[in-house]
């Protein structure tokens, strides 16, 4: 038997709204993860972007459980000595761009300093409030909070 291995042209990429409103951090960035890099299909290929076009409305209502939102810190560097910067979820959430908590904790679970992964990465649409510019891809709507209990918090 031959292995299987998808080719760019037989690739069929599809449009997917998610409405991150009230459901978890973490477990709709793994679930966003999986579908930007086409994990969750039967044909997939580790080397060719077989991922979906993924847009995310409402990021800035995601749930952080815990204190996660105070003691939890997102790290760079400036390049220039004690350029060592830091800042809460929490901080981020409450800033002028809420969405980029969710951005940086799905750019975290693609593979680390790839083309391919910044191609996929490409292919997320986040948008802090319920508006899209999107509608005319006709989107499937994924209901993440109804997939598991855990996935909402009340």
């Amino acid at each position: 038997m031959k292995t299987y291995s998808a080719k760019p042209s037989e690739v069929e990429k599809k449009w997917l709204l998610i409405d991150a409103d009230g459901v978890t951090l973490g477990r709709l960035a793994s679930l966003i993860a999986m579908r930007l890099r086409g994990k969750h299909k039967a044909m997939y290929t580790p080397h060719i972007d077989c991922g979906d076009n993924v847009i995310v409305i409402n990021a800035e209502k995601v749930r952080i459980t815990g204190r996660k939102a105070k003691n939890d810190y997102f790290h760079w560097h400036t390049g220039y000595p004690g350029g060592l910067k830091s800042r809460s979820k929490g901080q981020i959430l409450a800033s002028e761009f809420p969405e980029r908590v969710l951005e940086n904790a799905v750019r975290r679970m693609m593979p680390k300093d790839s083309p391919l992964a910044r191609k996929q990465m490409t292919c997320l649409r986040l948008f802090a409030g319920a508006k899209h510019d999107h509608e005319a891809q006709n989107p499937e709507v994924v209901n993440v909070a109804a997939m598991n209990p855990k996935n909402k918090r009340s």
